[in-house]
């Protein structure tokens, strides 16, 4: 009889999976991956553990693609975006365009919780973290400079313009509408050191989610360029009912189809995190089949998994994974399709 009544409130009451705590980053920046574990396991919130990471990688300037002294636009200059999100209460903050702020993502976790706004861009965003008492100061380095100097050079080779042609005899602007349009070949541009992100995961064992962003772009990008890295959908998403995902690569191209946004949704209709990241690269690569780009999740029980399209510069995709059965975060890998 107790057999009996047993198995109907397991058939009436499913078992629910307690949530497995990790945390999860993109790239191998194992710095970044130690500090977020460290702060979730001391107590941090999942929040927390997030701008921890990324905050690390801002000062480390993880692989010259996030922080100050990397990816100068056209003018020389650095710029910054970020985002976080919270899972339960899905507030979000982002800034974009972000100038002479070293700590992008302690600004956007200010816009979240010291704003009623959503995103803050340009100089606009620089004056409320000046206001929020964070210092201003030079994000130009001479790496930075020196990168910045080749590319003149090189005659403003590559750029991100189409459709235009220059003023001057260069290839350098100020640009103008050309007479002939032609179609813009994005492969060329295929290259992980040329742009990238920290995208961190955090999940605890409360089932608490959230997800961060920070990177400082595309090198030699136009002015007032923003990639999806702070976009609420394409850079990240955190959804503490269904689990969270985080995008690096081609921003330009990814932040049309809302990969994370997509993969989390997966997730909430049941498929594991291995395949919803695959579906959110499948469905990028449909229309854009040599696109860079690579996108990780977690669900709300901890389990996670990554995906990327398989390029020339990208065959294989590198990420880090922290868990209390690690005693060091790992760095984990997945093929590219």
């Amino acid at each position: 009889m107790t057999l009996l009544f047993v198995s109907t409130l397991m058939l009436l009451f499913p078992l629910v999976e307690a949530a497995r705590p990790v945390v999860i980053n993109t790239w191998p920046f194992k710095n970044a991956a130690a500090v977020a574990w460290d702060t979730l396991q001391s107590g941090g919130s999942v929040l927390d553990a997030v701008e921890k990471g990324c905050a690390l990688c801002e000062v480390e300037q993880c692989g010259g693609s996030v922080g100050y002294g990397g990816s100068p636009d056209e003018t020389g200059e650095t710029t910054l975006d970020a985002m976080i999100m919270n899972g339960d209460t899905m507030e979000v903050g982002a800034v974009a365009n972000l100038r002479r702020i070293k700590n992008a993502i302690g600004v956007a976790r200010a816009v979240m919780e010291r704003t009623e706004q959503t995103m803050l861009v340009g100089e606009s965003a620089t004056m409320f973290a000046e206001n929020m008492g964070f210092i201003a100061e030079d994000l130009t380095t001479t790496k930075s400079m020196n990168i910045f100097s080749q590319w003149l050079k090189g005659n403003c080779q590559p750029n991100y313009r189409k459709n235009v042609v220059p003023d001057s005899s260069k290839s350098c602007g100020p640009y103008k509408p050309s007479a002939t349009l032609k179609q813009s070949n994005r492969t060329q541009h295929a290259n992980p050191n040329s742009h990238d992100t920290i995208g961190i995961i955090a999940l605890d064992q409360d089932g608490h989610v959230a997800a961060g962003t920070s990177t400082n772009g595309l090198t030699h990008k136009v002015p007032g360029r923003v990639g999806d890295s702070p976009i609420i959908g394409a850079g990240a998403y955190a959804d503490s009912s269904a689990g969270a995902a985080a995008a690096t690569g081609d921003g330009d191209v990814m932040m049309r189809f809302l990969p994370s946004y997509l993969a989390v949704e997966l997730m909430r209709a049941g498929a594991d995190p291995s395949t919803a990241c695959e579906t959110a690269i499948s469905r990028i690569k449909r229309h854009y089949p040599q696109f860079f780009g690579a996108i990780i999740c977690a669900n709300t029980t901890g389990h996670y998994g990554a995906a990327c399209n398989k390029v020339p510069a990208l065959s294989q995709f590198h990420y880090m994974v922290s868990t209390s059965e690690m005693d060091t975060p790992l760095l984990k890998s997945v093929d590219c399709f």
